[in-house]
């Protein structure tokens, strides 16, 4: 169960935002094997001194309509599956009008003990 967090600045249409998302998700399925049915995404708009990033650090060129996606999810995907689910992800951004440079990704991995679905339970331990 990945747990998807996007933001973005305020001045990004909220139709855009749910593009970026459904985007978002079609990698994970796509290039992370998450099941197409789960879908757990935060989405917030800020404003413009809420989101702070440096123009360049990491060897990019970013504007100020940077993206910075947070994904939490399991640990035990390969250096290989992420660096194909990063791309993916800004491949498919790049479509809705995304510069890849614009697209800041951090993955949070925890152990399968740590989610609850609901109910109070530990839906995997």
């Amino acid at each position: 169960m990945p747990l998807v967090k996007i933001h973005v600045r305020r001045n990004i249409a909220e139709a855009a935002l749910h593009a970026i998302s459904g985007a978002v998700h079609e990698a994970l399925v796509a290039e992370a094997n998450v099941p197409p049915d789960d879908r757990f995404h935060i989405l917030n708009r800020l404003d413009v001194h809420e989101i702070v990033a440096h123009p360049t650090y990491g060897g990019v060129n970013r504007s100020d309509e940077i993206v910075v996606i947070e994904i939490t999810l399991n640990t035990g995907r390969t250096v290989e599956v992420k660096k194909n689910l990063y791309a993916g992800i800004a491949k498919r951004l790049e479509t809705l009008g995304v510069r890849p440079d614009d697209v800041l990704v951090s993955l949070i991995e925890v152990t399968k003990e740590n989610w609850s679905f609901g109910g109070g339970r530990a839906t995997y331990a």
